[in-house]
C-alpha cells in the first residue's frame, strides 16, 4: 500500500498488460482522510482496446503510515460526468 498520496493510483497490471490505465489524477483533499479523482480507461480484452474514458472518486484513510481505500464512486461515461457537473454547478450557484 502507498505511504503518500502521490503514490496512490488506480493503474493495474495483469502481467505485462495494463488492464486499468490511469490517465490523470487530481487530489481534492490530503491528510488522514484523502479524496482523489482519477481519469482512467479499462482494457477490453474482447475488443483488444481500451474503453472510453471513465472517472472514479476514491476516499482513502491513512492508518499505521499507509493509505487504505475506504470507498469509491465510479462515473462510467463522459455523459454521466457532465450530468454530475451540471447538478453540482446548479447546487453551488443557488
Amino acid at each position: 500500500m502507498a505511504e503518500t498520496v502521490d503514490e496512490l493510483t488506480v493503474s493495474y497490471h495483469d502481467g505485462d498488460l495494463e488492464t486499468v490505465k490511469e490517465l490523470d489524477k487530481q487530489v481534492l483533499t490530503k491528510g488522514a482522510w484523502s479524496t482523489i479523482v482519477y481519469k482512467y480507461q479499462d482494457w477490453d480484452a474482447r475488443k483488444e482496446e481500451y474503453s472510453q474514458v471513465k472517472f472514479t472518486i476514491r476516499r482513502y484513510q491513512k492508518r499505521n503510515g499507509e493509505y487504505q481505500q475506504k470507498s469509491k464512486f465510479n462515473i462510467s461515461s463522459i455523459d454521466q460526468a457532465n450530468g454530475l457537473i451540471e447538478i453540482l454547478q446548479k447546487w453551488t450557484n443557488d
